[in-house]
């Protein structure tokens, strides 16, 4: 691992190198959490709030990836739904987050901290429609 790009080793197969650059890795990590029931959304930072108003979204929000000596660290931050099972979506993310690390890279990652930065209420209200029938 250097100048923060994950080279891979296939073995010697004398084909070349397959280097992988940590924003892919916050990608993959980005959408896998938001594919988990009860995420409400990732949080982002000014600079993806102003892409994403530019019409492009940004897949890796909210997450973070470090390159150390052993290994890949992963650092998510998300909003639940209020009435959601917090230690139950947090590992779910985690889960989900290892496995499409390990089918789209076969990398594994050495830490998946989930950081709960919120609850998103539901804000929008029921509609409410009956019928009430008179008779004269």
């Amino acid at each position: 691992m250097e100048n923060n790009i994950l080279e891979m080793n296939p073995g010697n197969s004398g084909h070349g190198k397959v280097e992988i650059a940590p924003e892919v890795i916050e990608v993959i990590a980005g959408i896998a959490a938001s594919e988990v029931e009860g995420v409400s959304q990732m949080r982002g930072n000014f600079a993806t709030g102003v892409v994403e108003r530019l019409g492009k979204k940004n897949h890796g929000k909210g997450v973070k990836v470090e390159l150390t000596e052993t290994g890949i660290k992963v650092d998510v931050y998300c909003l639940m739904k209020f009435g959601v099972s917090i230690p139950t979506v947090a590992q779910k993310i985690q889960d989900n987050i290892r496995q499409a690390l390990l089918n789209m890279t076969a990398l594994e990652a050495e830490e998946v901290n989930i950081h709960i930065v919120g609850i998103q209420f539901e804000t929008q209200k029921q509609e409410i429609s009956a019928e009430i029938e008179q008779e004269i």
